[in-house]
């Protein structure tokens, strides 16, 4: 497994927690709450994207 993946997802964790703390210190609690929607999204999407190749890789072994 590769190990890039965790990191990715750990850094968009951490820069969208300390733009939600900003978002929330400024008074601005819907763009904080659009801005956790998003990182959450990409997270999503990054997760689905590993399935998919996954599944692949488990057609491919599959077929031989």
């Amino acid at each position: 497994m590769d190990i890039d993946i965790i990191f990715k997802i750990a850094g968009i964790g951490i820069a969208i927690a300390v733009l939600n703390q900003v978002l929330v210190k400024a008074g601005r609690e819907e763009q904080a709450m659009l801005t956790t929607l998003a990182g959450v999204i990409v997270v999503l999407m990054l997760v689905i994207q590993m399935i998919g190749e996954f599944f692949d890789a488990v057609r491919t072994f599959l077929e031989f």
